[in-house]
């Protein structure tokens, strides 16, 4: 057995084609992203953000700050943005220097306008059920589960890793689509005995190659968010040996990143339609 590659650039084409031909129709979409400091992978996460959405036609604001930019002044800015009516969405990158308070400064952005899905309101509404603005990641996690035909409802799925980006929010997606889910995390006592329970895995953790062949169920969904970057290259934490047992499997890299890239051009388009009234954002 051989897992079925499943392929997120060519999803992610399809994703940001569509985006591309929705934007042209409502005219002008804007984005602003807000970068502080020089965190070298965070500069290639923006340009890489800002490649695409312009490509997609979107109207993309590159916003960077040196490092020992104040608390007070990254706040203010966000407050500008906020009240900007040519700025849809705002992402603000992570991670941020250590005298800043990433919940401070993420939550300061406007919900309608938060496309990154990390405002408390956001996060309530995924816990809810009636998602609004939701996590890139997990988000395309689900894009590529439906593309190939797998569905989690009655299915057994296992998410390692707890965070507020991917594992947590993955854990909901994947729970209101009827899977009875288990959050594995640094500690759990015995990881191999809930991974092989599992029809879906995503791994999130950033450890790379904690999920071996002998851990997989076969025939299972496997989905790799953890890239790392080694002195080997560019390892995920699904171990290479996964695809003699999975039935499907997310290559690194190409996998999970690239339709991260294009749910944001479609969390910023639907900021667009929030923002025009063609959708209705809750409490407004």
């Amino acid at each position: 057995m051989t897992a079925v590659k499943m392929d997120g650039k060519e999803l992610a084409a399809k994703v940001r084609e569509g985006v591309a031909r929705e934007v042209a129709e409502l005219g002008h979409v804007g984005l602003a992203t807000v970068l502080v400091g020089d965190d070298e992978a965070s500069h290639v996460y923006i340009a890489a953000k800002h490649k695409a959405a312009t490509e997609a036609g979107i109207d993309a604001r590159d916003v960077r700050l040196p490092a020992d930019t104040s608390e007070g002044d990254v706040l203010a800015l966000i407050d500008r943005l906020n009240n900007d009516s040519e700025v849809d969405g705002i992402l603000v990158q992570l991670p941020l220097p250590s005298h800043m308070s990433e919940t401070k400064v993420t939550y300061a952005v406007s919900p309608a306008k938060d496309v990154d899905g990390f405002h408390p309101l956001n996060a309530g509404n995924l816990y809810l059920g009636t998602p609004i603005h939701v996590p890139a990641t997990p988000s395309g996690c689900m894009e590529l589960l439906h593309a190939y035909g797998i569905d989690p409802s009655g299915k057994e799925a296992v998410v390692i890793g707890r965070s507020e980006i991917v594992g947590r929010p993955m854990a909901m997606l994947l729970m209101h689509a009827n899977a009875t889910v288990t959050v594995c995390h640094s500690r759990t006592a015995d990881l191999a005995v809930h991974v092989r329970r599992a029809d879906i895995v995503v791994a999130a953790v950033g450890r790379p190659g904690i999920v071996t062949a002998d851990m997989i169920k076969p025939g299972a969904a496997c989905l790799d968010v953890g890239l790392t970057r080694t002195e080997e290259g560019i390892r995920g934490d699904i171990d290479a040996s996964v695809e003699r047992v999975a039935g499907f499997l997310t290559p690194m890299p190409g996998g999970t990143g690239p339709m991260t890239i294009a749910m944001l051009l479609q969390s910023t388009l639907k900021a667009a339609r929030y923002r025009r009234s063609l959708l209705a954002f809750p409490g407004s």
